[in-house]
């Protein structure tokens, strides 16, 4: 299974922090295919003082998608991420990795799936240009399988 991810930090050693996040995600759930720039960004659905820094990356992972969650889960955890999170209430945060589209192949992320723990794909994803700039960047022809625009249109419309 291929997987797209976003990436983002925005309290202590931003850069640091995501490459630890993109050599665990390498390490324990399979293989960095590609990685965008890093971006800087304001915070996204709160105030903060710090702003974030974000990438995209693509995995190759023999996980499920759940399988994949509880593996970000971990990392967070193990990089410092204390709370989730939940119900439209955001905070800073060390690091933050949210699966946005999973598929059969890099050029093909077609699977939906919405279940307590998982919606696929991100259902804000085309609304946050913080993951539409790096996305466009790595996948710029990947079409989303609920809105069929590409990622760069998806990211031109931010």
């Amino acid at each position: 299974m291929y997987a797209y991810l976003g990436l983002g930090s925005n309290l202590g050693d931003r850069r640091a922090l995501l490459m630890q996040a993109v050599r665990l995600l390498d390490e324990r759930a399979g293989r960095v295919v590609c990685l965008s720039a890093f971006i800087e960004t304001e915070p996204w659905g709160f105030r903060s003082e710090h702003p974030f820094l974000n990438a995209a990356l693509c995995l190759e992972t023999p996980l499920t998608p759940l399988q994949l969650l509880d593996a970000t889960q971990q990392i967070e955890r193990d990089l410092g991420r204390t709370a989730k999170s939940s119900g439209g209430h955001y905070a800073d945060r060390p690091i933050d990795i949210d699966l946005l589209l999973c598929g059969d192949s890099p050029d093909r992320c077609d699977l939906v799936t919405d279940t307590p723990r998982l919606t696929l794909p991100h259902p804000l994803m085309h609304r946050r240009a913080f993951v539409m700039q790096p996305l466009a960047e790595i996948a710029p022809g990947l079409v989303h399988p609920l809105l069929h625009l590409s990622m760069a249109q998806l990211a031109d419309a931010k």
